[in-house]
């Protein structure tokens, strides 16, 4: 699968996607939003990036990297913030 855009796999009710999109959108980082529950057939995706586990937000980096119910600091060590 290729893409150019961060995907971020989600849920409406999901706590930590708040402040995920808080800090892609304060830092002008563009991404598209999957809601796992509108959209099962993106949940193999995520157990699979999380050994089995359904955890969100999963976020998918056009290189092929992860990261899994990230934190402020992850994302900024990530994006060349910190």
């Amino acid at each position: 699968m290729e893409f150019d855009k961060l995907l971020v796999y989600t849920t409406q009710w999901c706590s930590d996607w708040q402040h995920v999109r808080q800090y892609l959108d304060e830092n002008d980082i563009a991404y598209v939003v999957i809601d796992i529950e509108r959209f099962p057939e993106a949940v193999p995706i995520v157990l699979h990036v999380n050994e089995g586990k359904k955890r969100v937000p999963t976020l998918v980096f056009p290189d092929g990297s992860t990261l899994t119910e990230p934190s402020r600091r992850a994302l900024a060590r990530k994006f060349g913030h910190a």
